[in-house]
């Protein structure tokens, strides 16, 4: 038994020992594996510490750019005409880089570039723009006189325009013939109304030329020029007139101004009331008619002011493109009327 108890105690402390052994062994390999990972912990941390400036500073470098940029285009400049050189402020958390001024400047000079570009194409004062001109004739019938058609001059010279008279030629004597010629000198336009002032239509082929030559060739003597126009008494026409009339025919637009009854107001207000560009106005310079002188102080400032220009029937044709011609068949009240009489 003692034989037997004995070989179960050397059993024992021989795995007693074999027990202490291994601790030793897990303690030294435990000790092994943990200097290991000390060793590499610290070498990473080394690893660690050396890299880390290097990656700090290139992540600030790429953060201070970015946000410098985004700060010159997002945020608006402010620039003061007085201190074109203002910087923009840099938030205090972000150090800039050196290259991130001039990505601030480049943005405050564009900036300062179209604040200085606007102001310069500010609009100025607008110019009036011009009046357009509209061209019309002014006419009178039944002259020539000492009276009544120099007080017409006399008007016209006070307002510096020109106009066409149209002479009987049994008003024509030497006295009015230096009326005429007055006329005539200022610009005016020296045209035909007939001898004797008769019904033209109601005539024979040879009483119908003399009524026209015998006023045409007193023109030509006291002007040296023919007539270029014909105005028919009572505005009557016939085919035989304007077979052997080799003029163009005027009529005009009137205000029935050789009526006594019918004053130097209601003429002007008339005339006003419907001229329009291209129109002849037909008056008379009859001995006596004071009433359509008065009213010519009416008429022609206030057509001047609403941009007319009085011209002669001659310049109204040239102007407008028209020919004169023996052959026009028309009786002109306006130079673009479409059709014989209108």
């Amino acid at each position: 038994m003692k034989r037997y108890f004995g070989k179960i105690l050397a059993v024992v402390l021989a795995a007693s020992m074999l027990v202490g052994c291994a601790g030793d062994t897990t303690s030294e390999s435990t000790g092994d594996a943990t200097a290991d990972v000390t060793s590499s912990t610290v070498s990473e941390v080394e690893s660690v510490e050396e890299s880390a400036p290097a990656t700090v500073e290139s992540t600030t470098t790429a953060a201070t750019t970015t946000t410098t940029t985004t700060a010159a285009i997002t945020e608006p400049v402010s620039v003061e005409a007085d201190d074109p050189a203002e910087t923009v402020d840099t938030p205090d958390e972000v150090q800039p880089t050196e290259e991130a001024p001039a990505v601030t400047t480049t943005a405050a000079t564009e900036a300062t570039t179209t604040t200085a570009a606007t102001t310069t194409t500010a609009p100025t004062e607008q110019e009036e723009a011009p009046v357009e001109v509209k061209y019309v004739a002014l006419t009178f019938d039944d002259g020539p006189n000492t009276t009544t058609t120099a007080e017409v001059l006399d008007v016209l010279e006070k307002y510096d325009i020109i106009a066409s008279f149209f002479l009987i030629g049994n008003n024509i004597n030497d006295a009015s013939a230096e009326v005429v010629r007055r006329a005539y000198d200022m610009g005016c336009e020296i045209n035909n109304h007939s001898k004797s002032h008769p019904y033209m239509n109601q005539m024979t082929v040879d009483e119908i030329i003399e009524e026209f030559q015998y006023v045409d060739d007193k023109i030509f003597e006291i002007t040296g020029e023919r007539s270029k126009f014909f105005r028919p008494p009572y505005i009557a026409v016939s085919q035989d007139m304007l077979d052997n009339i080799d003029v163009p025919f005027i009529a005009g637009i009137g205000c029935n101004d050789w009526m006594d009854n019918n004053p130097a107001d209601r003429r002007a207000m008339s005339i006003l009331r419907q001229v329009k560009e291209g129109d002849i106005i037909l008056l008379h310079d009859a001995e006596g008619n004071h009433m359509t002188v008065e009213a010519l102080d009416t008429i022609i400032p206030e057509m001047l002011a609403q941009g007319y220009k009085f011209v002669t029937v001659s310049e109204l044709f040239e102007l407008n493109g028209k020919e004169i011609s023996a052959d026009d068949i028309k009786i002109y009240t306006n130079i673009n009327q479409k059709y014989q009489y209108n």
